[in-house]
């Protein structure tokens, strides 16, 4: 509720700013907004077990795959009519509906524990030695780690290697979305069957057959746009996939944790990724082509799946 509530503050700051200093600094205080989705998924793990909790939040997430493809549509609709401002209002609104619906219908999902605040800070330690976290948590920020560096890089290759106008891109751009949004289904559709480790590892799989393949078409000296962005559906594929039942067996470790492992773990996704993302930006140039991105995708998609080999080989290993 504060989260949310600090959003609206922070957005009426960014329309009524009087400069650029004041706007930025406004913008970037919406990012509180971030400890909904945190505790959203900690919210979920709370009223159901693990598979069902991957599944439920494989189902949540095809909203968030959906919105980056329809979002700049309207955002530039809305800035042609009605000018910039016109934004910020809608997601005031939005906000304020969020808002509302949390108040009203949400309710606390968390169990009482009856313990103190710093005794709660002093189970964290458990959480940090909790080998399997750690292993969910490198595989979630390894498997999107992939889709971050993308984000840094397509562009780029898209505008200077392959000459493509901004409407192309626009449409190019998206192709990772639309596998997504398919692997979310997946996952709402299966996790409950197939468990949450094989729906990672199969994710993960699909990541890195998505990048191998672009690539091997960039060796071969056929790379193009169609390959670039169309070996990019399978990797969005593999995240949708991945992430919503690794975020789930990241929360399901210490479940009475849910609400600290799903910010902790959400600081090393979003962390490794902004640097994938910069690191990508930096490595390409016109002489390099996409080779540095796709060898940074290639190697993320790699390591998340040993992280995610580990986790299994332990759950083995302790009988869970």
């Amino acid at each position: 509720m504060w989260g949310i509530g600090l959003f609206l503050v922070a957005t009426l700051g960014c329309i009524f700013a009087p400069s650029i200093e004041v706007f930025l600094f406004f913008r970037m205080c919406q990012a509180v907004v971030a400890v909904a989705m945190v505790l959203s998924r900690a919210a979920v793990r709370d009223m159901f077990p693990q598979d069902q909790a991957a599944s439920m939040i494989g189902y949540v997430t095809m909203g968030m795959a959906v919105v980056p493809m329809i979002g700049p549509a309207i955002g530039g609709a809305l800035d042609e009519v009605f000018g910039w401002t016109a934004n910020f209002w809608m997601l005031f609104v939005l906000g304020g509906l969020t808002f509302w619906l949390a108040w009203s219908d949400l309710g606390e999902t968390a169990r009482t524990s009856g313990k103190t605040l710093v005794e709660q800070f002093r189970e964290y330690p458990e959480l940090l030695r909790a080998p399997r976290f750690w292993g969910y948590s490198l595989t979630l920020a390894l498997a999107s780690g992939a889709f971050f560096a993308y984000l840094g890089g397509a562009p780029f290759v898209g505008s200077v290697i392959f000459g493509m106008d901004p409407a192309q891109l626009g449409l190019y751009f998206g192709a990772p979305a639309v596998g997504y949004f398919v692997g979310n289904f997946v996952t709402g559709r299966y996790a409950v069957r197939v468990g949450v480790n094989k729906m990672i590892f199969w994710g993960c799989w699909f990541n890195f057959a998505g990048v191998a393949l672009s690539l091997t078409m960039f060796l071969l000296g056929v790379g193009s746009p169609f390959t670039f962005f169309g070996f990019m559906t399978l990797v969005g594929m593999g995240n949708g996939m991945s992430i919503p039942n690794a975020t789930a067996g990241m929360l399901s470790v210490r479940p009475h944790l849910a609400g600290t492992a799903s910010g902790l773990g959400g600081a090393i996704t979003l962390g490794g990724g902004a640097t994938l993302s910069a690191l990508a930006g930096f490595l390409l140039t016109p002489e390099t082509g996409a080779f540095p991105l796709l060898w940074i995708m290639l190697i993320t998609a790699v390591l998340g799946l040993v992280a995610i080999r580990y986790v299994i080989f332990r759950e083995k290993q302790i009988g869970v």
